[in-house]
């Protein structure tokens, strides 16, 4: 069993755990409860940061009109807005679309959620119902939700197609930056022979140019638990060189490529460099992730001119 299997067999156990935690419980809650916020996450097998990861508790949600849940090891929220429902293996649980808008009460300071988890759990969540609409639809459907300005910052950047929470921020850091918009998980065909499937592009981008050939260019994110074995390394070299032999540019990005400010600019100008883009209309400042709103950062640097101001 590879590294990758495991730690799917070990997330399909404790998923299966919560389920049966879920269940029991349950049977002690009234009718117009549904579970929410990082147990929803899990339940519906979203991707989460380590941050949220380490709420163990159970979420539980009822209307606003019903008193609050206490039990110990359950968080209970009361609800001024209606939550769609999804039946989950015989659980209700809050649907995927208002599981996203709910990420709002997870923002602000010493709190697990920022700008660009809403976009990875966005990511996921729109590929999975095929469209971004369901997820402004229910941002929209709410009055003043707390969180409102990072998820409204967060939801211009959410596409579908997104097979991974890395090639969610590695998009995001190339886009940030100037670079453009690319296809996501994109079958790639041979050009001589249509029939010929090469495979799937993680990121791809075909720029045509009046006279000269076309850029065609794959960014392909490598994460350690797909590709650290010999055997998947030698069947993505094989991939990749048919990708060449097409006239494909084939670029890699590791998750070193984007744990230090120097590692994630030279990425962006690796990437421009193979998309033709001059490196002066980048603003590689923006590579950087981002966990705070614009909002929230400029309420800070404006707290900080005034602490500033009373101190001298």
């Amino acid at each position: 069993m590879t590294n990758h299997e495991r730690a799917l067999a070990d997330e399909r156990r404790r998923r299966d755990h919560l389920f049966e935690r879920c269940r029991a419980l349950a049977e002690q809650l009234p009718p117009n409860c549904a579970f929410s916020h990082t147990t929803a996450l899990r339940l519906h097998g979203l991707p989460m940061s380590y941050a949220m990861d380490e709420d163990v508790r159970i979420h539980v949600v009822r209307p606003i009109t019903s008193s609050r849940i206490k039990q110990p090891g359950v968080v209970g929220h009361r609800a001024l807005h209606p939550r769609g429902i999804a039946l989950e293996r015989g659980v209700r649980v809050v649907d995927l679309a208002d599981t996203w808008a709910d990420l709002g009460e997870l923002v602000g300071r010493g709190l697990p959620v920022g700008v660009d988890d809403t976009i990875v759990v966005g990511d996921a969540i729109a590929t999975r119902l095929g469209s971004v609409k369901p997820l402004a639809t229910a941002l929209g459907k709410r009055n003043r939700p707390r969180g409102k300005r990072t998820l409204g910052e967060g939801l211009p950047l959410i596409r579908v197609g997104s097979a991974s929470p890395g090639e969610t921020r590695s998009r995001i850091m190339l886009v940030r930056c100037g670079l453009p918009e690319p296809g996501l998980n994109v079958p790639i065909w041979s050009s001589t022979d249509p029939g010929v499937l090469l495979g799937i592009g993680d990121l791809v981008w075909v720029i045509r140019r009046r006279g000269l050939p076309d850029i065609k260019v794959v960014g392909e994110y490598q994460g350690a638990a797909f590709h650290s074995t010999p055997e998947q390394r030698a069947h993505d070299e094989v991939r990749w060189h048919g990708f060449s032999r097409d006239g494909w540019r084939v670029e890699y990005i590791w998750n070193a490529d984007r744990s230090t400010t120097e590692s994630r600019r030279l990425t962006v100008l690796r990437f421009a460099d193979a998309l033709d883009v001059a490196p002066g209309s980048l603003d590689l400042s923006a590579c950087e992730p981002r966990f705070f709103s614009r909002y929230a950062m400029h309420q800070a640097e404006v707290r900080n001119a005034r602490w500033i101001m009373r101190s001298t």
